[in-house]
């Protein structure tokens, strides 16, 4: 009968674990869960690395950095304290510094350096941040806590919430950060958590002064999905 859907392909069908980058896999998020001519907040634009494969027009995109040169706008955005008004938009997108080492006390001992300096260039702007007096991986879920707390505020009824994220070995210890954002988003922010898609990198992690290995080396990361609930 004419006018009923069209059922979904083999080919179409979007996959919840992509050996891939972020460009190629950002878009899948978007054409599953944000629809087309939604308004969008990326708040750690960055680069705009995300957006490379996103046909242009698309969505309303307003992107906003900490770092002015790589803010849209030119002036320094701070993914906690965001310049909007509350219900503005339908979307939020988040990627912070996954990574304790971007949270260290002095700017010589931040992460990224060396072979490690692309990472630095897309996450970091190299200042050291206020982490709220929180330190190591607590300063990280600090920022995701309080960034969360502010896409909260801005967004609408049914808004989805779209965060990057890789857990990490802090300290000798397992942290399973995509676990503790997500419980403190669901507890206490009551999003309901709607979907994951898992990126694998396609090249192996660089290995620099490693002996004895006690965890396996994580080369896979996280776009996570919440949605408002009603």
């Amino acid at each position: 009968m004419s006018g009923d859907p069209q059922a979904v392909s083999r080919e179409e069908l979007i996959v919840s674990a992509h050996v891939a980058g972020n460009a190629e896999v950002f878009p899948k998020v978007l054409d599953l869960h944000v629809p087309v001519g939604s308004t969008v907040a990326d708040v750690t634009y960055g680069k705009g690395v995300f957006w490379k494969d996103v046909p242009a027009g698309a969505y309303d995109v307003r992107g906003s950095d900490l770092d002015p040169e790589k803010s849209p706008t030119g002036e320094s955005v701070d993914c906690r304290d965001l310049p909007y008004e509350d219900d503005s938009f339908d979307c939020v997108v988040l990627d912070p510094p996954y990574a304790e080492g971007f949270f260290r006390r002095n700017e010589e001992m931040l992460a990224g350096s060396g072979s490690h300096s692309t990472f630095r260039d897309a996450y970091s702007n190299g200042d050291v941040l206020d982490t709220n007096g929180s330190k190591y991986h607590g300063a990280v879920l600090d920022l995701y806590c309080r960034a969360g707390i502010e896409a909260h505020r801005v967004l609408r009824e049914d808004g989805i919430f779209v965060v990057k994220t890789q857990d990490e070995v802090s300290a000798n210890t397992q942290e399973l950060t995509h676990i503790q954002i997500t419980n403190f988003y669901e507890e206490e922010l009551d999003f309901y958590t709607k979907d994951l898609f898992v990126v694998v990198r396609p090249n192996k992690p660089a290995v620099s002064g490693m002996h004895d290995q006690v965890h396996a080396r994580k080369n896979h990361s996280y776009f996570m999905v919440y949605e408002m609930s009603e």
